[in-house]
């Protein structure tokens, strides 16, 4: 049976400094001369493996993030994040951090007495073992990188292929991890980005469920429900000076967030065709009425969109 280290790399003219400056944010310094044989990077005809693709500069692998206005994919797609086509690694990490755009801390002072009632979307923990185990264990010699997939009420992290052909359904749910990948599953192990404990499966049980997979012919599907103070769509009201309610134009500025949460007033401007002081009009009312907050500094930071 082929694995990522017997299958030749589609491309072979590969280079791997961000996979050396990957590991030297961890504190490790690999050797120049023997990295390639170290990692397994190439099979035993000479040739660059899919391993060594998937770990290079550009692996040819995007990572995206679809997102939903419905439940069902037969709904308008609200917008598409890519992250790649870069070092599998990296694309991981920006997926990682994406996270924190995607899982807003609700607010619901409409039943308050002493204080508000703050709750996320998702449970972070839970999305990350699901995020990494999706590519860990993804079957990448299938040609396919795993989905992620946002609607109103549910995250969906598909990953390619079954279990191991040594792993059984009750080993699976008890975190007796055995790699798709074994190699990948070696390097996750040595960068600190997966542990040898097994947790992640039961992480993800833990905090909802056996019911969270779905295992279909060619692929695993971790869901992970949204946790909604108000229902899509509900009127927030008065509550948060939402008397003029939202224009087109500042609904074209939220959707160019959600898109791009680094997105600038230049930007804006030139998407736009206003004016930058109209721009920063439009996003002051945006920020007092509680529908998108700046994280960070002005020229570092992000937007984070509320609701």
């Amino acid at each position: 049976m082929e694995t990522i280290e017997t299958l030749p790399a589609k491309y072979q003219e590969l280079t791997f400094s961000k996979l050396f400056g990957y590991y030297g944010s961890k504190g490790i310094v690999l050797n120049e001369k023997t990295f390639e044989k170290n990692l397994g990077l190439r099979n035993k005809d000479g040739e660059y493996n899919l391993l060594a693709q998937l770990l290079s500069d550009n692996s040819h692998f995007p990572l995206r993030v679809s997102i939903f206005e419905g439940e069902t994919k037969g709904s308008n797609l609200f917008s598409v994040r890519e992250f790649g086509n870069n070092c599998l690694l990296y694309s991981l990490d920006e997926v990682l951090r994406y996270a924190d755009v995607l899982n807003l801390i609700q607010a619901d002072e409409s039943e308050r007495v002493v204080e508000r009632l703050e709750m996320p979307l998702f449970d972070n923990k839970a999305f990350r073992e699901a995020i990494i185990n999706a590519v860990l264990h993804n079957l990448w010699i299938s040609g396919n990188e795993p989905m992620i997939s946002v609607f109103s009420n549910r995250i969906e992290i598909l990953s390619r292929g079954t279990l191991a052909p040594a792993q059984t359904m009750e080993g699976f749910f008890l975190g007796e991890s055995i790699p798709v990948n074994e190699k990948l599953s070696e390097i996750f192990l040595q960068l600190h980005i997966s542990e040898k404990s097994g947790r992640g499966v039961p992480k993800i049980v833990e905090t909802y469920g056996k019911e969270a997979f779905t295992f279909r012919e060619n692929a695993i599907v971790v869901t992970i429900p949204l946790q909604r103070i108000k229902k899509v769509g509900k009127k927030v009201g008065d509550k948060v000076g939402n008397k003029k309610g939202l224009n087109a134009r500042r609904k074209r500025i939220l959707t160019e967030m959600r898109d791009n949460p680094n997105i600038t007033i230049s930007e804006l401007h030139q998407i736009l065709g206003i004016s930058e002081t109209a721009v920063e009009n439009n996003l002051t009312f945006l920020k007092e009425n509680g529908y998108v907050e700046r994280v960070g500094s002005k020229k570092t930071g992000y937007w984070k969109v509320l609701k």
